[in-house]
């Protein structure tokens, strides 16, 4: 299985995302030719090379004719239309519309509306149509069968935007970044943009270290910023090493409580409430705890992105005043394999 680990020590963009396929090897003429079946005109995608810091990558560059764009708001509907007509790859068309339905959310989400009232303007502009549609259109390209993707670093301070000045990671990354390990090393500036957190959180599989893998391509992909580190996206291309024949590997998240004053009568109801918000599994188990007391160890295995729901729902319901979560690994059997 061909995997892209994508390495995002200076965040991401939706440019340093498509720049970062391109240094890899992804063709930019082959690009432009897969592009061209959005049937969009008045724009221009090229690459250049540029030195960041010390380290080359390359920089994908958008160019949009501001007369005829320039004045254009989108809605969510006009952009699933503009993707649903096109000529693309059917799988690419739906998760192109997956990444600009989750941006439409995370909008509506900040601004208390919905996603019919949001018009899309940094996020929907005919440039990050291009980034969205050609960072899943360049996966395909080169083969990718899985992406995985380190800690996302989103940088500190402001940002400027048509909304004025905004905290950073902005509001509608934070959103879209629930549940995925982040982190910040005081880097000033916005280094994970709200059009790569949609593409990266959407794309990838998993979140926290590079997977094995016998490694074949490296990308770097260059932002237009220059803040205190190589303004870099790192993406490494491999056939990995983990996977065992006729099973999936992937990553899960463990959340897990100990208490000693959940009621036991009332223990079924809890754990079918966990399942039914979509846990992978949930189970519990007895325990010798803190003054030699006898308690209860319970255990949520779920998706990486429902970290915070399972946590704010066990701080509520299950009798404890906290918690703790990890990330860990899973092997499943694929559906056609049978089992002794």
């Amino acid at each position: 299985m061909k995997v892209a680990y994508f390495d995002c020590f200076a965040g991401a963009s939706g440019d340093m995302i498509l720049g970062s396929l391109i240094d890899a090897g992804l063709d930019v003429e082959e690009l432009k030719k897969e592009l061209g079946k959005l049937y969009l005109t008045h724009y221009d995608l090229g690459a250049k090379k540029v030195i960041k810091k010390g380290i080359g990558g390359t920089q994908a560059v958008v160019t949009v004719d501001e007369d005829h764009h320039g004045h254009h708001h989108h809605h969510l509907s006009h952009i699933e239309e503009i993707i649903d007509k096109s000529a693309l790859e059917r799988s690419v068309k739906q998760k192109g519309v997956q990444i600009f339905r989750r941006l439409a959310e995370a909008e509506a989400k900040v601004h208390r509306t919905t996603i019919e009232h949001i018009h899309f303007h940094e996020v929907g502009a005919m440039d990050a149509i291009i980034d969205v549609m050609g960072a899943v259109a360049g996966l395909v390209a080169l083969g990718i069968e899985r992406v995985d993707c380190s800690p996302l670093h989103v940088g500190t301070g402001t940002v400027e935007c048509s909304h004025g000045t905004l905290p950073v990671p902005a509001p509608a990354t934070v959103e879209l970044i629930k549940g995925k390990p982040i982190y910040s090393t005081g880097v000033k500036g916005e280094l994970l943009t709200p059009t790569g957190a949609a593409i990266l959180t959407t794309v990838s599989s998993n979140f926290g270290p590079m997977p094995a893998m016998t490694l074949e391509k490296i990308g770097y992909g260059a932002g237009t910023s220059e803040p205190a580190i190589p303004n870099l996206l790192r993406v490494v291309i491999g056939e990995a090493r983990d996977e065992l024949e006729g099973y999936h590997m992937e990553r899960v998240a463990v959340v897990e409580i100990n208490t000693d004053e959940m009621n036991p009568q009332g223990c079924d109801n809890l754990v079918q409430k966990i399942l039914d918000m979509g846990a992978v599994d949930v189970f519990l188990a007895p325990v010798q705890i803190k003054k030699n007391r006898t308690g209860t160890l319970l255990t949520v295995i779920c998706l990486p992105e429902m970290v915070g729901k399972f946590s704010d729902f066990l701080l509520r319901e299950a009798a404890t005043k906290g918690l703790r979560w990890r990330m860990d690994n899973r092997i499943k059997a694929q559906a056609t394999k049978k089992v002794a």
